[in-house]
């Protein structure tokens, strides 16, 4: 098993999520690397607000008190990203693009994770990049199939409705607020 992640996540309303999992099942279907291929039924298309190696129950009781009353927020899906990886493999996500609500909710849960062991750079405020993972360990010579197969992606709106908190050691997920 890889590093533990302990992350705090965003999951998208039913439109939202029905519409990355036809993308997932596109890329599926033209048997290229895809979200759709973990079928453990905490796998969901998810917006990740911020991750650490551990979290402290004192830092569990204070997230739910921050996120209490902030949901739903808006949620725009923009286009594709493709992010770098380990060996020459790539992540392809729909980007999010980023409004003051959904800037002000990942700021919040980095401020609490802040100092914990395992959080990355790439997640404190005003480095964050939101998107939705499409594919993980995409080959570089992919990249182009992968974006043809998807077709024309167009902005969708709707919004995040539930924040959950993922535990990769024990597998598990759970509602947070």
């Amino acid at each position: 098993m890889g590093e533990v992640t302990q992350s705090v996540e965003l999951l998208l309303d039913d439109d939202l999520d029905a519409e990355v999992r036809r993308e997932w099942a596109v890329l599926l279907a033209a048997d290229l690397p895809s979200q759709a291929r973990h079928t453990a039924e905490t796998t969901r298309p998810h917006i990740t607000l911020t991750i650490a190696g551990s979290v402290l129950p004192y830092i569990e009781t204070a997230l739910k008190a921050e996120l209490t009353g902030r949901l739903p927020v808006p949620v725009r899906l923009g286009g594709l990203l493709c992010f770098g990886g380990r060996a020459g493999r790539y992540v392809l996500a729909r980007s999010v693009v980023p409004n003051s609500e959904l800037l002000e909710l990942q700021a919040s849960c980095a401020e609490l994770f802040d100092g914990l062991p395992g959080v990355s750079p790439q997640l404190m405020a005003g480095a964050w990049t939101p998107h939705v993972t499409l594919a993980h360990n995409l080959p570089s010579e992919w990249i182009g199939s992968a974006i043809n197969v998807l077709g024309e992606i167009r902005e969708i709106g709707g919004s995040a409705v539930t924040v959950r908190r993922w535990d990769s050691e024990g597998r598990t997920a759970w509602r947070v607020g």
